[in-house]
């Protein structure tokens, strides 16, 4: 489905919840987040029709995100359901990667392609400050296991002055010696933390200051947010994603549905059209997702200085 600025709209992501077993600096306040009722939350069978609907005008890619989409029971049955659906050829999740090394055979077994794993610092001490309880050794492990399984696996470090300024080279190093790709994201101004993320901003740039030795190699994915690099001899890659410094608007080719079935044209903008309501009375919400694709804005709203009011977790990563 083309858009009117010629961007085809192919990627959908779906946050299936806005809880998580992590409380990380940059996405929650201190003080956490009020959730939502669980009658307020689309269930697996409304998702699956909406996915389907996207599936009917050509979505290809499907992520699921949170929140942690771990916690939420049932996310089995619903990967697998997906993976009945033949014209969607990725099903991708984001986690925290807590909880991944149990459940990594089950994920594979019931069609998940690929992983994304947030990993913020390499130092359990400051991996349980920043997550506020954390344990790293968990999401390590689960990395492993999901590697063995045969996952695909990304990592997603967020840039932060005060966590992992740091740890930049340490990040790079593994993509050496491990088949997967290690990216670097810009922190973004989202919610309540508006103040933490323009204090702790740390351009995608510093990675390239810090490790000279990277060389650019071509995109794979030309609407990939991430602008590829590669250490000389390494197996892995590593990715810049820079929705600040750099953004990628001209590419951008999904949409974001959130647990409480709001669809986002653009994440960093306050529009929503709501489809849990047309869901529930039986009303055909297809004219709503081609109104979504439609008034999908050009850019996102980050080099204005505006925020948005929703905090990442109810949006979904």
């Amino acid at each position: 489905m083309i858009d009117r600025f010629g961007r085809d709209i192919n990627y959908l992501r779906v946050s299936v919840t806005d809880r998580c077993n992590f409380r990380c600096q940059y996405c929650m306040p201190h003080d956490g987040v009020k959730t939502m009722s669980h009658e307020d939350l689309l269930s697996f069978e409304e998702m699956f029709l909406v996915i389907h609907q996207f599936v009917s005008i050509g979505v290809k890619k499907v992520r699921l995100t949170g929140g942690e989409p771990l916690v939420r029971k049932g996310i089995l049955g619903f990967i697998q359901s997906l993976s009945r659906i033949n014209a969607l050829e990725d099903i991708a999740l984001t986690t925290n990667g807590a909880l991944l090394k149990p459940m990594a055979a089950d994920l594979k077994r019931c069609g998940l392609h690929r992983v994304n794993v947030s990993l913020d610092t390499l130092k359990p001490d400051r991996f349980t400050l920043l997550t506020r309880g954390g344990n790293l050794q968990d999401v390590l492990d689960g990395i492993s296991e999901a590697r063995s399984v045969g996952l695909k696996v990304k990592l997603n470090c967020v840039l932060n002055k005060d966590i992992n300024i740091g740890e930049i080279a340490d990040f790079v190093k593994l993509s050496r010696y491990w088949m997967l790709d290690v990216r670097f994201i810009e922190l973004m101004p989202i919610g309540e933390n508006v103040e933490y993320a323009i204090k702790n901003f740390v351009s995608t740039q510093e990675v390239l200051r810090q490790c000279p030795e990277l060389v650019s190699i071509d995109a794979i994915d030309p609407s990939s947010p991430a602008r590829y690099y590669q250490l000389p001899g390494a197996v892995g890659k590593v990715g810049l994603i820079s929705p600040l410094s750099c953004n990628f608007c001209s590419d951008c080719n999904r949409l974001r549905l959130t647990p409480d079935g709001k669809l986002k044209p653009c994440l960093h903008n306050d529009m929503e059209i709501d489809l849990r309501s047309p869901l529930r009375n039986g009303e055909n919400i297809m004219p709503l997702i081609l109104e979504a694709i439609e008034v999908k804005p050009e850019k996102h709203l980050l080099d204005q200085h505006k925020t948005i009011v929703r905090q990442m977790s109810q949006i979904g990563g």
